[in-house]
């Protein structure tokens, strides 16, 4: 007979379902996604560590879970939430059963909630803390702790995430690429620049798409030092995604800033924020972020749109942007910024995911224009 699991709110409200994955209990801030596929990747993305991810798709789990499609070395997230987790597996590559993957990861789920009544309150209200639990069910207690539950501002939640050495980065792009794949190699040229990836909680579809296109690529953990980045001597930099608030990661911006102006740049995700704040703007948490392969972004030059994969929780405030920097993209369902460019400096940025695994690739091109600043 299925357990009994609670995931109660910091504003005292609960939820009632059924345990799946490991037992035990956790506490992080809860958000949902809007993807329909990807759960693997989802939870294999360091960016959702200290995080509580509900799915607002109906069923999930029905295609399993393989070796291939993941993202990082574990699943990250505190706690997993979904209407229902589908029992049957079908899909050619499935080696086993989402249940068995979460219990074997240790990751706490609960299924048979109302995910569109959750979401709703998380729309209205914004994100809040949450505790998910198979032991303790009273829920006077569970909102106690979701309430005392640290979040995520003011927290660095890169160092426990990023990698303890370096590595030389040699993964290619899936084969399921097909004619996009086939399209990267035909592009390589025999001189092959090198890129250091700062990885502050990297997807590793980022470090196939930079190998991918003719790069070596040298994996440094997000903690380094500017001295450590231009030691390698580099032809590019990259920074990566990751999880949590970027104001504390002064370590991160000084780096940034040592190598800004140097070496080109480019930056995903929290590696947009960073970039940011070490040229001197701001950042804030959003009301309750993006999360999903489907967000639209306007490309301010060309005036086209991009669909586009995201996760985050903060953003850069517009109105606090330094005369260096220039919007390129812009978020078209709350005009948030969604891309900045150096006006001197050879360096750039966005804030949702162009390696889009999964998800769509209109946004591929931008490793295009990062190759070609690697002269």
């Amino acid at each position: 007979m299925p357990k009994t699991a609670k995931l109660a709110l910091e504003d005292g409200t609960v939820f009632t379902g059924e345990h799946f994955g490991a037992a035990g209990e956790v506490d992080g801030e809860v958000c949902f996604n809007t993807s329909m596929t990807g759960y693997q990747e989802i939870l294999t993305d360091p960016s959702y560590h200290g995080q509580i991810v509900a799915m607002t798709y109906p069923e999930i789990g029905n295609y399993g879970v393989n070796e291939e499609d993941v993202e990082s070395w574990k699943p990250h997230p505190a706690g997993f939430i979904v209407r229902e987790q589908s029992r049957r597996v079908s899909n050619f590559r499935a080696s086993g059963t989402l249940d068995d993957y979460l219990r074997a990861a240790g990751i706490v789920a609960i299924e048979g909630i109302d995910t569109r009544a959750l979401v709703r309150r998380l729309r209205i209200h914004g994100a809040m803390r949450g505790v998910l639990s198979t032991d303790d069910l009273d829920d006077a207690r569970l909102v106690a702790k979701a309430k005392a539950c640290p979040g995520l501002v003011g927290r660095d939640l890169v160092r426990e995430v990023v990698p303890k050495e370096p590595i030389s980065w040699v993964e290619p792009l899936s084969p399921w690429l097909g004619p996009e794949r086939e399209r990267r190699a035909a592009a390589k040229k025999d001189s092959s620049p090198h890129v250091v990836a700062l990885d502050y909680g990297m997807k590793w579809n980022i470090g196939r798409h930079l190998f991918g296109m003719g790069c070596r690529v040298t994996v440094l953990p997000g903690t380094a030092t500017a001295d450590d980045v231009l030691a390698l001597q580099p032809d590019g930099v990259f920074l990566s995604n990751g999880p949590g608030d970027p104001e504390p990661l002064d370590y991160a911006q000084r780096c940034i800033r040592g190598v800004l102006g140097k070496k080109p740049v480019f930056g995903i995700c929290l590696g947009h924020q960073l970039l940011a704040l070490a040229c001197g703007a701001r950042t804030y948490k959003l009301k309750f972020g993006h999360r999903g392969a489907n967000q639209p972004v306007l490309r301010c030059a060309t005036n086209r749109v991009e669909i586009t994969t995201q996760n985050h929780g903060f953003a850069v405030d517009a109105d606090a942007l330094p005369p260096d920097l220039e919007v390129t993209h812009l978020n078209l369902n709350d005009d948030t910024v969604e891309g900045i460019r150096h006006r001197s400096a050879p360096a750039f940025s966005v804030q949702y995911h162009p390696e889009a695994s999964s998800g769509p690739h209109d946004s591929h091109y931008l490793f295009d224009q990062f190759r070609e600043m690697l002269v």
